[in-house]
């Protein structure tokens, strides 16, 4: 049903709510097949939920690495944030899924992307002490003198968030 006022957003019925609501458990939970035929049957892969995250980045966040694939075949796109402004490379480096940043990585997701707040993968990987990502992530390129909006580098939050070994794993390959 659309609302006759058109800068509104429409009104979506029962039936509509719950199919939605259907997708994004099969995100969250993995369920790559049921995916595959909602999207041969004309699913958008860019589709996004209240917060904004989009089924790329949920397949991202719970560690779906099939599903993400799928998605990113399908059009999912690497580089669309949430309304946090936090790209699926985040989510997957936030969660320690060395697996999924670098399907993300050798999908074309920008290595340096970041939200309003400045900060990209790489800070957010070196705050929660994530080493083997830390690593993957300068292999692909990450600026390692990047700032965030609060003038920190990736190894100045991580030192603030008392990781204890990203920032002297920084530092030495800032080194390099």
């Amino acid at each position: 049903m659309q609302n006759e006022d058109p800068h509104q957003p429409p009104v979506l019925d029962e039936e509509t709510i719950a199919f939605a609501q259907r997708v994004f458990q099969h995100t969250r939970a993995g369920h790559t097949g049921e995916m595959a035929q909602l999207l041969d049957m004309g699913l958008p892969p860019n589709l996004r939920n209240e917060k904004g995250d989009s089924l790329l980045m949920l397949a991202c966040y719970h560690g779906h690495a099939e599903l993400a694939q799928l998605l990113l075949e399908r059009g999912g796109d690497p580089e669309l944030a949430n309304d946090r402004g936090q790209t699926p490379l985040a989510g997957a480096a936030f969660k320690g899924d060395a697996r999924i940043v670098r399907l993300l990585l050798e999908q074309g997701a920008n290595v340096n992307g970041s939200g309003p707040d400045g900060r990209t993968a790489l800070m957010v990987s070196a705050m929660f002490n994530r080493t083997e990502i830390v690593e993957l992530l300068v292999v692909h390129g990450a600026d390692i003198h990047a700032r965030d909006a609060q003038g920190l580098t990736a190894e100045a939050a991580a030192r603030t968030m008392g990781a204890p070994d990203t920032p002297d794993q920084l530092a030495q390959l800032a080194k390099k």
